[in-house]
């Protein structure tokens, strides 16, 4: 009967930690009006990850960026994520405005219209990931497709070392002698 209940307790520890690693094995993407109201009980800065379904280098991110447990654990610890398709058909209601994408055409293949959300973020190219301070306010969009060494320089940045007014010499400083410890 020991024996059993020691099985037991072993099957039943194994389950959990494999529940705690799976917890763990991807990013905690939310909404943006889902991270604007997690900000009031637990302020932390917003990263969007604004992207597009034809755009290669926006899978690419998706598939080596995102998925690295490193990039993955230091997210979910210090931002809320946010994925944002800049060619949905879906209202975003954000700061009280309701953004949509009137141009949207049902059943197209490739590229789309451009949200209004998007265009609000000065979102030019993607994919571009834009930071928002404690109180979902814009710090900054990030263009381009970034490896997990150099998203790694931006998190950082703008969670360790940024504060309003930061001067364009303190960022240089930083990404000069920035060592990236994400493979």
């Amino acid at each position: 009967m020991r024996t059993f209940y020691t099985l037991l307790l072993t099957i039943s520890l194994g389950l959990l930690t494999q529940t705690l690693a799976f917890a763990q094995s991807e990013v905690n993407w939310m909404s943006l009006e889902e991270a604007v109201v997690a900000q009031k009980n637990e302020p932390r800065k917003i990263v969007m990850d604004v992207y597009t379904q034809w755009c290669g280098p926006c899978k690419m991110m998706m598939a080596n960026t995102f998925t690295n447990p490193q990039v993955i654990a230091y997210l979910n610890a210090n931002y809320y994520a946010v994925k944002f398709d800049a060619e949905s058909k879906d209202p975003i209601n954000f700061k009280g405005q309701t953004f949509e994408n009137p141009g949207y055409k049902e059943g197209v293949r490739g590229r789309n219209s451009t949200h209004q959300l998007s265009r609000e973020l000065r979102v030019n190219a993607y994919p571009t990931l834009v930071y928002f301070d404690e109180k979902a306010e814009v710090i900054a969009p990030i263009s381009g497709y970034k490896n997990p060494g150099q998203l790694e320089m931006y998190l950082k940045f703008f969670s360790q070392h940024f504060t309003p007014g930061v001067q364009q010499q303190e960022w240089e400083e930083f990404r000069d002698t920035f060592v990236p410890t994400f493979r």
